[in-house]
């Protein structure tokens, strides 16, 4: 399914409302501009294959901006517009888009921007008003010539870039119109219960791959999708006391900021009609998520999965009451955890790097070595992450393999440490990461961002290091402690880390 049965359907019902505005965009709506703006596509020379590129602020005509590629055979790839300028460049040349759609709110960052490396980009859209090089975003989506043949498109996405540039992982485009029954976004509402009668708050950029996958999956089956301007933690429950919500998805810094709020904030919204809470982009620590599970009840189901993952696992609240800290069981097929110094398959509550079975269908663009690395004997691939199975087959993240910590011959996984140093009532946000060390080769850190009313102090800094000591072994405590104003995470939540370790790899040249 597609906007474009339901708006046969129920055109009049709300495909997408803007959860601050209220702004409301109908199926018949969302049908009817993204119908014209994929014949606008095709006018410019944009084929079946090729790619665009979206640089936008949360908006309500993301959507239609999405569904014309999707329904024009096109590939389309959002663009996170807290990148700096070369970043953003980079992507648009790198994704060869021919044609891409920014907005006014971006114009200063794209009006000094070097075009000149992206080679097929020919068209460029502004809405809400043009600069120089930029064509009206108004005047293409009314665009009133010859309909695009409909073919299904696909997302490129690009990954986080932890080490060196990102790269977009490309997959085949389905051999399918795109009224046609899309098993993956079928089969992804479905397992959570979105339905024609759901509605799904989305509280996170639209340029990342949960938000675009899930919000299009609720819009093949039928339902409302309330997305929010940004993400505000009492905002986020009006929004679901507001609209009704059924559905939504977060990200763990998410529940911290909710469930930071005062429990008379917390207690006055009315939430019954909240079914599924999903969430996923990062490791939730353990107490975090039993508290949200004791406030919202046991509605919280987790998955594992990535843009370049080759598999997926999910877990339920009593599932992972029963297996607290787990990410679930796979859906896809056997998991492997391998250890990569014996090249030997770890043992049950062996730590090592976590492989999904099943021949992956991406490539990272460009990139044939990287796609080679994350592959093992051909029918095996891997993000990077290192776990460990127990004997019932649930899977455990322990974090990054890039990120693991060797101290004196040790290894040492950091998410033990910010597990519990979050819990401490000074600690706002938290990363722990390896810094160099003349005899033990590395030693464990702790950078930490306080809540409002803590002072960094140097008596503070050895009560955090020795709340930890006082419940984890001393060898994965932090050394030392660095406080930050704030951490910098993705609008996913992913901690980028690496800005944080780097500056004392420098130091230690």
């Amino acid at each position: 399914m597609y906007p474009g049965h339901w708006a046969t359907i129920k055109p009049d019902h709300p495909a997408v409302i803007m959860a601050g505005s209220g702004l409301t965009v109908t199926y018949r709506e969302l049908d009817e501009r993204s119908r014209r703006l994929a014949g606008f596509f095709r006018a410019r020379g944009v084929e079946r294959g090729d790619h665009i590129a979206i640089l936008l602020h949360n908006d309500a005509r993301y959507f239609e901006m999405l569904w014309a590629a999707l329904r024009s055979g096109i590939y389309v790839t959002p663009v996170n517009w807290h990148l700096k300028q070369d970043e953003i460049a980079y992507i648009v040349s790198d994704c060869e888009a021919k044609l891409l759609i920014t907005s006014a709110a971006q114009r200063d960052l794209v009006a000094e921007l070097d075009w000149s490396a992206a080679q097929k980009l020919t068209t460029r859209l502004m809405a809400d008003g043009v600069i120089d090089g930029f064509e009206s975003y108004e005047a293409a989506v009314a665009f009133d010539g010859d309909p695009a043949e409909e073919s299904s498109g696909s997302a490129m996405l690009y990954t986080s870039g932890t080490t060196g540039r990102p790269k977009g992982v490309l997959r085949p485009l389905p051999d399918t119109k795109p009224g046609d029954l899309d098993l993956a976004s079928y089969g992804l509402a479905a397992l959570f219960g979105i339905d024609e009668s759901a509605t799904y708050l989305s509280p996170a950029p639209q340029y990342h791959a949960a938000p675009l996958n899930f919000t299009t999956a609720a819009h093949r089956a039928g339902a409302t999708v309330v997305m929010m301007e940004k993400f505000e933690a009492r905002e986020a429950l009006r929004a679901i006391e507001t609209y009704r919500v059924t559905h939504s998805q977060w990200v763990p810094t998410m529940f911290v900021r909710m469930l930071g709020l005062d429990s008379s904030e917390r207690e006055a919204r009315d939430l019954s009609s909240h079914r599924t809470a999903l969430h996923a982009g990062a490791p939730c620590p353990p107490e975090i998520k039993r508290q949200m599970i004791d406030w919202w009840g046991p509605i919280l189901v987790e998955y594992y999965g990535g843009t370049d993952a080759g598999g997926f696992t999910m877990i339920n609240s009593e599932q992972w009451l029963e297996h607290p800290g787990s990410v679930g069981q796979s859906l896809t097929g056997p998991i492997h955890i391998i250890d990569e110094e014996t090249d030997t398959a770890a043992a049950v509550g062996e730590v090592g790097t976590v492989y999904f079975s099943g021949d992956p269908d991406f490539v990272y663009k460009g990139d044939p070595d990287k796609t080679t690395r994350s592959r093992r004997n051909g029918d095996m691939s891997t993000m990077g992450d290192i776990g460990y199975l127990d004997h019932d087959g649930y899977l455990y993240l322990t974090d990054r393999k890039e990120f693991m910590i060797i101290s004196g011959g040790v290894n040492i996984y950091p998410r033990e440490a910010e597990d519990l140093l979050i819990l401490h009532p000074a600690v706002a946000d938290v990363a722990v990461f390896g810094v160099p060390h003349p005899e033990f080769g590395e030693e464990v850190k702790a950078a930490v961002q306080l809540t409002p009313s803590a002072t960094a102090t140097p008596a503070l800094a050895e009560e955090l290091i020795e709340f930890t000591r006082a419940r984890l072994a001393t060898f994965k405590c932090p050394r030392s402690i660095d406080f930050r104003d704030q951490l910098p995470r993705t609008p996913a939540g992913k901690l980028r880390k690496a800005e944080l370790r780097d500056p004392y790899l420098t130091q230690r040249g």
